[in-house]
């Protein structure tokens, strides 16, 4: 079974508690998501593999430590994932950046792919996903089998806001894809909106209706 874990950091929440509100408008929704995957992305990535390597400092030679293992790429969820790619991009600048488009039939609550543009290297890095909300899990689930797909086996899921459903949805169909968000919020309303949430991230970011 993955891993679903809450970063409950006092700067994430009460930043969350401000991009909740319906008041906050398009400019500091979007900087403020930002801000918000920036902090989930600092502690998220604390396992992340080291090796020693020897450089010269003004005192002299040293041995340090440097990041080992897999590069890194996120890969946000059109649209409303582009709302936390920037803020991933101030912690680690060099990593590649992927795009997978999903929409949501607003009758069915279905997901449908509609385009997909990956780095050619994406079965040899570790993959961040990013949504900020996570609700029946549907599109979540299509953009993880659309990069299992294309060859990638290292994935996490980073989401600002999940729902029970959406949890249990992505650790039913892909058990190793481990689960990070700001708040496991109480439920989904009928129209499939989660409650308390954020309203619809997408139009918030970019100040459509």
């Amino acid at each position: 079974m993955s891993k679903f874990t809450v970063l409950d950091h006092p700067l994430i929440q009460h930043k969350l508690t401000m991009i909740r509100d319906k008041n906050t408008g398009t400019k500091d929704f979007r900087s403020i998501a930002n801000e918000i995957a920036e902090l989930m992305v600092y502690e998220i990535t604390r396992d992340l593999p080291m090796e020693s390597v020897e450089i010269e400092t003004p005192m002299g030679k040293s041995m340090q430590k440097v990041l080992a293992g897999k590069k890194l790429a996120v890969i946000p969820i059109l649209r409303a994932g582009l709302g936390m790619v920037d803020g991933v991009l101030e912690l680690i600048p060099a990593a590649k950046i992927g795009h997978i488009g999903m929409y949501r039939d607003e009758k069915t609550l279905q997901p449908h792919e509609y385009f997909v543009k990956l780095p050619a290297d994406i079965d040899k890095r570790e993959l961040f996903v990013v949504d900020p909300m996570l609700a029946t899990g549907g599109s979540a689930n299509m953009a993880i089998d659309a990069l299992k797909k294309r060859g990638a086996n290292n994935i996490r899921l980073v989401v600002l806001v999940a729902s029970p459903q959406g949890v249990e949805a992505i650790q039913e169909e892909h058990p190793d894809v481990d689960i990070y968000a700001a708040s496991l919020d109480t439920e989904l309303t009928d129209n499939g909106y989660i409650f308390p949430g954020l309203g619809d991230a997408g139009d918030r970011l970019f100040g459509t209706k």
